[in-house]
């Protein structure tokens, strides 16, 4: 064969070679699966106030690298918007919550495909309210009986079902709203306590009362639960499968740390194992959809 022959020859394959090419990265454009953009919203529980290190200009809302959207964004790929900030309320949604930080509704859009937070439990200061009192009126866990519970739980259980629960239903039905495409979940929180006296140290409230924070909290679980069913949100629970992880419970075991002599800068809160156990759980909650 000449060498002006092969050189045809081979202008020939190199032209097919291309052509094929060009067929192929299209189809191998097409197969790659999208990117998700993932919102994450909501208060320090989603924020993981108190676990370091805090993500670069997270320090004003306290959130951190360790988060459970941090987490699962990373295990899946993920394009995560994080706008948790501790302290926030469901009013924080809609308006900004200090200087500099933006409502986090305005983090959401029509492209946004997922969205996770928890909220509810600083509306109207419930936790903060609950520990303040029944650590007051426990004598910081000397007293016996249930002296919170006598005194304050059915105002704070009033309290969530007739003004944390109407606020969780106008939150979540902004989140649908602003992103109509996303699949949105609503946490409820880890367990703070077990549901029965027992010693508890790091807890500074009357050993019986312990079941008095129990209930307040399985009310406010249930009211995020009522919210997340009126508006089209699949609630997910993560208490449930804490229990036995409690404030109460060793280091290394505990999800959320004690109030006295927690593991980081912020006790009551979930620590970096709590915030993998959220992770967990959520990942398998979005996954079922």
């Amino acid at each position: 064969m000449g060498l002006s022959r092969l050189t045809r020859v081979a202008a020939v394959a190199a032209a097919m070679m291309t052509a094929m090419g060009a067929m192929l990265v299209p189809t191998a454009q097409a197969d790659a699966a999208p990117v998700v953009d993932y919102v994450a919203m909501g208060d320090s529980f989603s924020s993981a106030a108190g676990v370091e290190p805090v993500v670069p200009g997270g320090k004003p809302c306290l959130r951190s690298a360790r988060n459970y959207a941090h987490v699962l964004a990373e295990k899946n790929g993920y394009r995560l918007t994080d706008v948790s900030c501790g302290a926030a309320t469901s009013a924080d949604f809609f308006t900004s919550q200090k200087a500099g930080v933006r409502p986090q509704l305005d983090a959401l859009s029509r492209d946004t495909d997922l969205v996770t937070f928890s909220i509810g439990g600083n509306d109207g200061d419930v936790f903060a309210s609950m520990v303040a009192k029944c650590a007051l009126v426990g004598a910081f866990g000397a007293a016996s009986g249930t002296p919170c519970g006598d005194l304050f739980a059915k105002d704070l259980i009033r309290q969530i079902r007739t003004r944390t629960y109407p606020n969780l239903v106008r939150a979540m039905r902004a989140v649908t709203q602003r992103a109509p495409h996303a699949k949105v979940f609503a946490l409820n929180y880890l367990r703070l306590v077990p549901n029965r006296a027992v010693a508890c140290p790091g807890v500074p409230i009357a050993r019986g009362d312990l079941k008095t924070a129990y209930r307040v909290q399985t009310e406010l679980s249930a009211a995020i639960e009522r919210a997340a069913k009126r508006t089209g949100v699949t609630f997910v629970d993560v208490a449930a499968s804490s229990v036995g992880h409690e404030a109460c419970t060793p280091r290394g075991v505990r999800y959320v740390e004690p109030a006295l002599g927690a593991a980081q800068s912020v006790g009551l809160h979930p620590n970096a194992l709590g915030e993998r156990h959220m992770a967990a759980v959520v990942d398998e909650a979005v996954g079922q959809l």
